[in-house]
């Protein structure tokens, strides 16, 4: 960590305590004893040692959680004190705002600035936007005719109820928003949870752990596992006592969660992989077009589900807006996440690192021109924020997820053209088109198979929008009232009166 950079106290004496695992209310090492570092990706240090769970470990959180839904206060806790309980977590949140942001800066590297007014806001927001649906989930009434018992008169009536004890497996582009993401619906509707962060990420977790702990939440309603995605994840993906698993994360590793949980008929909610593309109309402003898609592309360093990685443009403005994109990459301030006026950070790992510049080198290879970036910066896991042009729209720059700072872009000459090559992709998750014709838009939105579509604006998120994708972007939704859907089972009661 630069010398001229500090944290919080409060930071640096959370890191010095070296954080367990949360099993039954109690902080706990894994059985075995075995831990695994925690990294800050800009500067490569070691921050602190957290639990390596086994599978052992995943039993006794399961455990606690199926008490915690049966049998403890929790099963009997009235809606309204579901609702209190997520606006009390939603206040210690704000109050420790500094803090949370100052652990997603130096476990994930993003920029603690950005991560407190958009990744904690964010999680405020959404936690009490769920805690408004915990005292406005209904059934109904059924007038049924069962014209096999002519004389009978029925009662009918549908009973909507938690699903049960839910496994959250999480990623590391955004760990804290991820985590309350799948929190939110599960505590309203009256789930207990064992969360599993990402193998990078566990910080955030661990202190959002404490604070549903201050907040009153009863012992085992909240269970954090940290450990390796091979073990813990997948001991978690197959568990027989899990009523339904929820995850963020990549396509292929959302496949075998996918088929693990159908080994026993566990619900699934998969928010997946993303190519999204960004489409920029004859009639933009170029300048503006520019500065939205150099956002869509390089905000949280371009690790985003639904970044805009790939870029269709007009050709009668491609050259002077690829040229404004390049401009504002190559002004962009790189560094540690603590200094307040960096812009872009590390990815998270040096095999990410690797990667991204892995799928640079290819496209090169195969005749793609870097316009700007595609380079190293610093000690840490840095890549230049990167533009690619003359790209293959069948290559594996335009078809595969890279997942980081570097932006492929294409020239069109008609909507229809456009059309098609944004959907063009095994991915469908977001959309955004640029254009001051409403009329346009309007008759290009549903042709884009994507589960968002933004105009003049992308990656924009509400909690009361639902969220996931088409295609292999995912099953399910997050947010909005779907999510409370995904955490509940639907029963029909049929009384012979």
């Amino acid at each position: 960590m630069q010398p001229s950079l500090t944290s919080l106290p409060q930071t640096q004496a959370f890191l010095a305590r070296q954080p367990k695992m949360l099993i039954d209310g109690a902080w706990q090492d894994a059985i075995s004893g075995a831990t695994m570092p925690v990294r800050n990706p800009a500067t490569a240090e070691v921050l602190c040692r957290v639990p390596s769970a086994q599978e052992i470990d995943v039993d006794r959180a399961v455990a606690a959680a199926r008490k915690a839904f049966d049998d403890s206060a929790w099963s009997r806790t009235r809606p309204r004190d579901r609702q209190n309980l997520l606006w009390r977590l939603s206040d210690l949140i704000e109050r420790d705002a500094q803090l949370l942001a100052e652990l997603e800066c130096v476990n994930n590297g993003k920029s603690a600035t950005i991560a407190r007014v958009m990744d904690v806001q964010l999680c405020i927001d959404f936690l009490r936007y769920m805690a408004g649906w915990a005292t406005k989930i209904e059934g109904s009434s059924v007038d049924v005719s069962m014209p096999q018992m002519p004389n009978a008169h029925f009662h009918s009536f549908i009973r909507r109820e938690a699903v049960g004890v839910v496994g959250a497996i999480v990623a590391w582009n955004f760990p804290l928003l991820l985590a309350c993401w799948k929190l939110g619906p599960a505590l309203a509707t009256g789930c207990t949870v064992v969360l599993k962060p990402a193998d990078e990420t566990p910080l955030s977790a661990l202190k959002l752990a404490e604070l549903m702990a201050e907040a009153g939440y009863p012992d085992g309603v909240l269970n954090v596992v940290t450990g390796s995605g091979a073990i813990a994840g997948a001991a978690l993906s197959r568990h027989p006592g899990v009523d339904k698993l929820t995850f963020t994360g990549s396509t292929e590793v959302g496949k075998l969660i996918g088929k693990a949980a159908m080994d026993s008929m566990t619900r699934v909610t998969l928010e997946l992989g993303g190519k999204s593309p960004t489409i920029v109309l004859e009639d933009a402003d170029p300048r503006i077009a520019a500065a939205g898609a150099a956002a869509a592309i390089f905000f949280n360093q371009g690790q985003v589900c639904c970044a805009g990685s790939r870029l269709y443009v007009h050709r009668k403005h491609f050259d002077n807006v690829v040229g404004e994109i390049a401009s504002i990459a190559d002004g962009m301030k790189l560094g540690n996440g603590l200094d307040p006026n960096v812009e872009m950070g590390p990815l998270i790992s040096e095999k990410q690192q690797q990667r991204v510049f892995g799928y640079i080198e290819q496209g090169r290879q195969l005749g793609a021109h870097v316009a700007c970036g595609g380079a190293q910066f610093g000690p840490g896991y840095f890549v230049k924020p990167t533009v690619m042009v003359d790209v293959d729209q069948k290559g594996p720059l335009v078809q595969e997820e890279i997942f980081g700072p570097v932006l492929v872009a294409m020239p069109f000459d008609d909507i229809d053209d456009a059309i098609r090559m944004a959907n063009d992709s095994r991915y469908g998750l977001g959309a955004s088109i640029w254009t001051n014709n409403l009329s346009a838009a309007h008759r290009m939105v549903p042709k884009i198979k994507s589960g968002s579509v933004w105009v003049n604006c992308h990656s924009a998120l509400d909690p009361a929008m639902p969220f996931g994708g088409f295609k292999l972007s995912g099953i399910g939704r997050e947010m909005g009232a779907a999510a409370i859907d995904n955490y509940t089972e639907l029963k029909s009661v049929i009384m012979n009166v």
